[in-house]
């Protein structure tokens, strides 16, 4: 059975659905805000889950944690448990890269694919991470292009998502000035 939670944080309403395996879907907020778009973005990623399953106590933590995560507290979540059924051997290696950096810090997509064999798989990294099912679980928001740019993000608000949630973490790469007030 796949439970679902839709819970507010600093940047909107998050939601997750997660099995027995693990965590198998987390989503930042819509691009409309709404809740009940986020619910219905998890039920199209996880058919079978329902609302109406109580959270055991690790979901509980995860919806914490990430709610901490977005208000500016330093959390990796690298306890949270990732069901990866279906997930890509490529994809899951980058993810596994991908949740060692730590928050208010970034890396770029070379480094990653220098990781995994070589600079020239940084177009697969940005692809595996486009993917990611789990973000910020999975912080690709923490994955840069090498001249500076925020590269892409997939989730809703995109690139400017991407920096606001960096911002919250207090990352400055390359020195950057903040782009948002953080108080």
């Amino acid at each position: 059975m796949t439970g679902l939670i839709v819970f507010d944080t600093a940047i909107g309403h998050c939601g997750l659905a997660w099995g027995d395996a693990g965590l198998r879907s987390v989503l930042l907020p819509e691009a409309d805000g709404s809740a009940s778009g986020l619910r219905a973005h998890l039920l199209r990623r996880c058919p079978d889950a329902s609302d109406a399953l109580p959270p055991p106590d690790w979901v509980v933590q995860a919806v914490q944690g990430i709610r901490a995560l977005l208000a500016g507290e330093s959390r990796d979540l690298c306890e949270l448990p990732l069901d990866e059924r279906g997930v890509p051997d490529f994809h899951r290696r980058v993810y596994a890269l991908a949740r060692q950096i730590p928050p208010g810090q970034t890396r770029t997509y070379g480094e990653l694919a220098e990781a995994l064999g070589g600079k020239g798989r940084a177009r697969a990294v940005g692809q595996a991470l486009g993917h990611n099912p789990f973000a910020p679980v999975v912080p690709c928001h923490r994955v840069l292009g090498a001249d500076g740019r925020p590269g892409g993000f997939s989730a809703p608000g995109g690139a400017l998502l991407k920096l606001r949630m960096l911002a919250i973490e207090g990352a400055r790469p390359w020195g950057s000035e903040p782009l948002f007030d953080e108080r």
